[in-house]
């Protein structure tokens, strides 16, 4: 959910940077660890696999935030860091869900994936009324949405099938296209539509971790969820290489 209005002064309580990101750190690990604990045993290597996969959410969020350190953090802020550490934890689970030693399909997977979109619901209000919307904070769950979205897609892969994975990839897949097509890189106006497609990618995959959800019906409810995405980061596409076409055209030739 981006995070958009009018500057205002901070709220009274803010928390540092560092302190946070620390404390994210360590939460990430003291989650992958309990995860550990609930799956079967694993080898040594697959334990550590694990473990890193828990802390890239974290990376993730340490190099969002790089602008404000050695700043502070909003409440906004705090909330969008546990989508990042659930994106871990969920990230640990889908690396032991892909070798055996744990399921895809969970209460407890589930009930964290459901905790993790209920911020996403809540830190932009936050930020809102507390007059602390601003670009770091935009980008903070931008890219929360955005890991969360590919952990959780691998997790969905295992139980709908592998093309569950361009959820999670397609974001990626388009940045790494605007490397090549600068008018990729053009700015996106606001859409209501691309806001609501890209919402309900998330409440798609969790229905492909909820045990009493048939595998039938995750199946078509994900695939939906795929179309929509396509068509939305299509329209984009389109809309953004015929703005750079007019663009040029504009431009007079010497």
């Amino acid at each position: 959910m981006t995070r958009t209005g009018p500057g205002a002064p901070p709220p009274r309580r803010l928390r540092r940077v560092g302190a946070a990101l620390t404390m994210l750190g360590l939460s990430q690990l003291g989650a992958g660890l309990v995860v550990l604990q609930l799956s079967a045993p694993v080898a040594a290597p697959l334990a550590a696999a694990a473990l890193v996969s828990a802390a890239a959410p974290g990376l993730v969020a340490v190099r969002t935030l790089r602008p404000r350190a050695p700043g502070e953090v909003t409440d906004a802020d705090l909330l969008t860091l546990l989508r990042h550490l659930a994106a871990g934890t969920l990230a640990t689970a889908a690396v032991l869900a892909v070798d055996g030693a744990l399921t895809a399909r969970s209460w407890p997977l589930a009930l964290l994936l459901g905790a993790a979109l209920a911020t996403d619901l809540l830190d932009g209000p936050v930020a809102r009324r507390t007059g602390t919307a601003g670009p770091v904070g935009a980008r903070l769950d931008m890219e929360a949405d955005a890991v969360l979205a590919l952990v959780v897609s691998v997790l969905a892969a295992l139980v709908v099938g592998p093309w569950a994975l361009a959820i999670g990839l397609m974001r990626y897949a388009y940045v790494a296209a605007s490397w090549i097509r600068p008018a990729l890189r053009r700015p996106l106006g606001f859409s209501q539509a691309r806001r609501v497609i890209g919402g309900a990618q998330g409440l798609a995959l969790l229905t492909a971790v909820v045990p009493a959800v048939p595998v039938t019906l995750s199946t078509g409810i994900v695939a939906t969820a795929l179309g929509l995405l396509v068509v939305s980061f299509g329209r984009d596409i389109v809309g953004q290489e015929r703005a750079e076409r007019r663009e040029r055209r504009r431009v007079p030739r010497d």
